[in-house]
C-alpha cells in the first residue's frame, strides 16, 4: 500500500560524518534479509536484532504476498526502523546483503519505482525520528540468521511445512499421516490471498497434491 509522503523532520544522517561511525554506548543491530521466489513471486522477510554486545533481542519475520525481492528487502528495513523506535533505544545499526537498498537509503542510488519510493520515502521518515542511524552491506554468508527467516515466512505462506520435525499437538499434519488418511475425508480450510491460498487450520507436507473447492 502506498504510504503518504511527508518530509523528514531531519536529515537521514548526521551531517558529522564520523559520528555514524561511532555509535552511541546503547544501540540496536539488526541483520535484514528480504527475498521474492521468482522475482516478483512469494516473497518475505526476516530480521534479527542484536543489542551493542551482540545478546539477541528479537525476530522479525512476515510473509508478504507476490511482491519483489527489492520490495521485501524494504519491508525487511521498515520492520526493524519500527521494533527500535518503539522499543527503544532509538539508535540502530542496519545490516543488509541488498546492495541497492544500502545505496538507496545512503543517497548514492536514485529510486526510480514508484513502489520502492513510496516504502524509500516511508523508511525516511522512519530514520528521521531515531537519535542515530547507520546502515551498511553485508554478504548473504554474513546474514545467515535473517535469510533462514526470510525463507520460513515464505514456507508459511506457501502453505509448505517447516524442515523441523511436525507435531500434530500443533495442528500439523505429517507425511506419514497425511498419507493414511481418506482423502475424501479430509478437508482443510484456507483463505486465497494474492493468489495463493494460505492454509488456516494445518499444513501439508511440500509436495502434496490437493484439490481445491471454493466454498462461500
Amino acid at each position: 500500500m502506498p504510504y503518504p509522503r511527508r518530509p523528514a523532520t531531519k536529515s537521514l544522517f548526521s551531517s558529522d560524518a564520523a559520528s555514524r561511525e561511532n555509535p552511541p554506548e546503547h544501540y540496536l543491530i539488526a541483520h535484514s534479509d528480504g527475498g521474492a521466489r521468482g522475482n516478483p513471486g512469494p516473497a518475505g522477510y526476516g530480521v534479527v536484532i542484536v543489542d551493542e554486545s551482540g545478546r539477541k533481542v528479537a525476530q522479525l519475520s512476515e510473509y508478504l504476498g507476490h511482491q519483489t525481492n527489492n520490495f521485501a528487502e524494504y519491508q525487511g528495513l521498515i520492520g526493524a526502523l519500527e521494533y527500535a523506535l518503539e522499543h527503544g533505544p532509538k539508535a540502530l545499526k542496519l545490516i543488509s546483503d541488498s546492495e541497492l537498498l544500502v545505496r538507496q537509503i545512503k543517497g548514492i542510488y536514485k529510486v526510480k519505482n514508484a513502489t520502492l519510493q513510496d516504502l524509500h520515502s516511508r523508511a525516511k521518515e522512519l530514520i528521521a525520528q531515531l537519535d542515530w542511524f547507520s546502515i551498511g552491506h553485508a554478504l548473504r554468508e554474513q546474514n545467515r540468521d535473517a535469510d533462514r527467516l526470510a525463507n520460513e515466512a515464505m514456507d508459511k505462506g506457501m502453505g509448505h511445512v517447516a524442515r523441523a520435525p511436525l507435531r500434530q499437538a500443533q495442528g500439523e499434519l505429517s507425511p506419514a499421516n497425511v498419507s493414511s488418511l481418506n482423502p475424501l475425508a479430509t478437508e482443510l480450510e484456507g483463505v486465497s490471498r494474492n493468489g495463493v491460498v494460505e492454509l488456516v487450520n494445518g499444513k501439508l507436507p511440500e509436495g502434496t497434491r490437493v484439490q481445491v473447492r471454493t466454498k462461500r
